[in-house]
């Protein structure tokens, strides 16, 4: 990675209000506090990490408007209202400098059906498959070995990694980024035993995701057994994630990785799933859910509760129970030993 931005380029980048000290030179890469030289960015995006400033060594710091301290010698702190945030607005434009969009046009080698509208600044990459009547939408990038099934629509601005499938009638919004190797649209898992035999059933609904939405490697979305799954806008999916058919995500909700969500099961607005956990089907969570990592949910969950464990419960009883099981060893010597009392007094007063 190369880099070359000197302190006005990135107080413009990160709209910091405030420049403290000087330093003359161009950053050359980002680093951590601990780690950092005289030629990297860091950064203050956690107060537990603030004892690190002073021997930081880095050129320029992000801080936080309420940090109390000053820049060494040949060093700048650019304040800023969310360091974190300032961060990721330069990573977007060493982002756009390392990885650019690719100009628009089709490859040669790209399979694409004379049915298919392909907006003319849009970019379908190398060995992609285009079905009949799929849509590509202004600026979206499709990169290599990408499938956009029969009836497909890849909104406006989407970014499509290296072998991504968007199976047929499935349909994306605008500006959503998909991952290598998501699947979006692969039938659910849908089966139905009469007697001794196990049938399947037709998955004959869709996928759709709203707006900005993300999604992460090898993450699969399945279409739904009729009707809709739906990916709610802004919402960011993690990697290696299913989501089963007809499920409905609200907007602006986080997925980490390696969750699970049986089918047919609603999630509201702003939830957040910890890694592996996972949520039984027909149920439903209400807005601003939070659940722990490898919490199991098997009941609806009414708004704005924190529930850790399996069965998931509310994460202050959970902890609560965390306690008192290290303390059973010792209450079951007690009771033993108070048995053993109990039954010498009988026997010494028959």
């Amino acid at each position: 990675m190369s880099i070359s931005l000197d302190t006005q380029q990135l107080v413009a980048l990160t709209g910091a209000t405030n420049v403290e000290g000087e330093y003359l030179g161009k950053v050359r890469s980002l680093a951590s506090l601990a780690e950092a030289g005289p030629e990297d960015l860091s950064f203050l995006g956690n107060p537990k990490y603030a004892t690190e400033v002073p021997t930081s060594r880095a050129g320029i710091i992000l801080v936080p408007g309420d940090y109390v301290g000053q820049p060494a010698a040949g060093q700048a702190f650019l304040r800023v209202a969310k360091p974190s945030y300032a961060l990721a607005l330069v990573c977007a434009a060493i982002e756009a400098q390392l990885w650019p969009k690719p100009a628009a046009g089709i490859h040669a080698t790209a399979v694409v059906d004379a049915t298919a509208v392909i907006d003319a600044s849009a970019y379908v990459g190398p060995l992609c498959v285009i079905g009949a009547g799929a849509r590509i939408g202004a600026g979206a990038v499709v990169e290599a070995q990408c499938l956009i099934g029969v009836q497909a629509t890849v909104g406006a601005g989407c970014w499509l990694k290296n072998g991504v499938t968007l199976a047929d009638y499935c349909r994306l919004g605008a500006r959503c980024r998909l991952q290598p190797g998501v699947v979006v649209g692969a039938d659910g898992f849908g089966y139905e035993p009469v007697g001794d035999q196990i049938h399947r059933i037709p998955q004959i609904g869709n996928v759709v995701l709203e707006d900005d939405v993300d999604v992460g490697a090898n993450t699969t979305i399945d279409r739904a057994r009729f009707s809709q799954t739906v990916i709610g806008r802004g919402t960011k999916i993690d990697n290696l994630v299913q989501i089963a058919h007809n499920v409905r995500i609200g907007q602006q909700c986080l997925i980490t990785a390696q969750v699970g969500i049986a089918g047919s099961t609603t999630l509201g607005d702003f939830c957040v799933l910890g890694g592996q956990s996972g949520v039984a089907g027909h149920l439903t969570l209400g807005h601003r859910v939070q659940l722990g990592a490898q919490t199991g949910v098997f009941v609806d969950i009414p708004a704005g509760g924190f529930y850790n464990g399996t069965p998931a419960i509310p994460i202050g009883l959970e902890r609560r129970l965390v306690v008192l099981s290290r303390k059973l060893p010792d209450l079951f010597k007690k009771v033993d030993s108070l048995v053993a009392s109990l039954d010498a007094g009988s026997r010494s007063n028959p």
